[in-house]
């Protein structure tokens, strides 16, 4: 029997010829990821080992992302731990380059690498080919200090995906759809596997959406086949494959789901779960106090494009928070020198420095009890973006800038 990409991907980091699912290998780690979210916990329970010893210093990364600029004296005094910790190990640090797994993707994974990150979202690093999944403080202190850990090799999900996406629809709306088909908890400690024909027509920022939200349906990771897409941006950005896998024929999946591309149409979540979906049309008309178009899963070029298409020449409406937050300064600049961010501005949006800004709902642009958000953000439980009494939709980058123009939900028209 073959192997699946997360089988192969286990094996390789494990030193063993095959893997299967449910089986647990101790594996050694290519790259361990942490942000200022939890980093702080690390460092205590680091100084409170008898022997404290980091394995290998270069394969940490840690990354101020969530509070940016700090809002407190409390967040103040957890960054500069991490900040003085990462300096005295010679860790590689990033304050204000932007969300931790946007600065990954853009520096550091390479496919087939085994990633652990204190983050749930680490599941990203499969737009590249690399097994990336989130851990606790814990688990994240252990391979730390051994550079190895341990993995349950997780059953997969295969998603086939045919066709090609129509103008204004987007990956976000592919993976929202996915979600609403097996439902929040329906890829639980599994990986979610995407590949055919149809992967070949969208781009590595399409696949980052596809592999990030993987963890909304509950999944261990997101992966993808090494293809020409792949390889491409691997040398736009001076790196080269450790591994290039893709599933055997006769690999054994837990489920295959076939997914035509061109069937898919803009979607929302409503509050308060990922899973519940509806067209655009249905909710049409929601009035919204505020709309963000941003986080790790809808900051980058393509998605700042899309919504400077939509807002062109329009205003922000009145009554309105329009906030615009790129996913990394390379992201920012660029935008920048598209006159895109100026474009937004002359709306009338607020563009942000690159940080995880709304979507993590503690620094910036929180709302109020009663308040209505749309958001190309990750979560939209009950007080993800502020008041426990709000309410959160998220959709496409299209649909949110749409709406910031209309002050309602709306769908935006090419």
């Amino acid at each position: 029997m073959g192997m699946t990409i997360a089988e192969k991907i286990i094996a390789r980091a494990a030193g063993v010829d095959a893997a299967k699912a449910g089986e647990i290998h101790v594996v050694t780690l290519d790259y361990m990821l942490s942000n200022d979210g939890t980093t702080h916990l690390t460092i205590d329970k680091y100084n409170n080992l008898k022997n404290p010893h980091i394995a290998d210093p270069s394969k940490l990364v840690w990354v101020v992302d969530h509070n940016v600029p700090c809002d407190s004296v409390k967040t103040a005094q957890s960054q500069k731990k991490m900040r003085d910790f990462a300096r005295e190990h010679g860790i590689d640090f990033y304050e204000g380059e932007g969300i931790c797994h946007q600065v990954m993707v853009e520096k550091y994974v390479r496919p087939g690498q085994l990633i652990f990150g204190a983050d749930s979202h680490t599941c990203t690093y499969g737009c590249l080919g690399a097994f990336g999944t989130g851990v606790g403080c814990t688990d994240y202190l252990y391979a730390m200090v051994t550079g190895k850990s341990w993995v349950m090799v997780p059953e997969t999900l295969r998603f086939n995906l045919t066709g090609a996406l129509r103008k204004g629809v987007t990956a976000r709306d592919v993976i929202l759809t996915i979600i609403g088909k097996i439902g929040a908890n329906g890829a639980n400690y599994k990986a979610m596997e995407f590949a055919g024909p149809g992967l070949a027509g969208l781009s590595v920022s399409d696949r980052f959406v596809l592999c990030n939200l993987a963890v909304e349906a509950g999944a261990k990771t997101g992966l993808m086949p090494v293809d020409e897409v792949t390889l491409e941006y691997l040398e736009a950005h001076g790196r080269e494959p450790v591994a290039c896998y893709e599933s055997d024929p006769d690999a054994e999946f837990a489920q295959v789901y076939d997914i035509d591309l061109s069937e898919i149409q803009p979607v929302v979540a409503k509050p308060h779960f990922v899973d519940n979906l509806a067209p655009v049309s249905e909710v049409a008309g929601t009035k919204i106090h505020e709309a963000f178009l941003g986080s790790c899963s809808n900051g980058r070029l393509e998605d700042l494009r899309l919504g400077a298409e939509v807002i062109k020449g329009k205003k922000v409406a009145e009554g309105v928070r329009f906030l615009v937050v790129p996913a990394s300064r390379d992201v920012y600049n660029q935008a920048a020198k598209e006159g895109i961010l100026d474009t937004f501005m002359e709306a009338g949006a607020i563009v942000m420095n690159p940080n995880c800004s709304v979507c993590w709902g503690s620094c910036q642009g929180v709302i109020g009890e009663g308040e209505v958000l749309i958001s190309t953000g990750t979560r939209n439980f009950k007080g993800r973006a502020g008041d426990r009494n709000s309410f959160v939709y998220l959709a496409n980058a299209a649909t949110v800038t749409a709406s910031a123009v209309a002050g309602e939900i709306a769908e935006a028209c090419f």
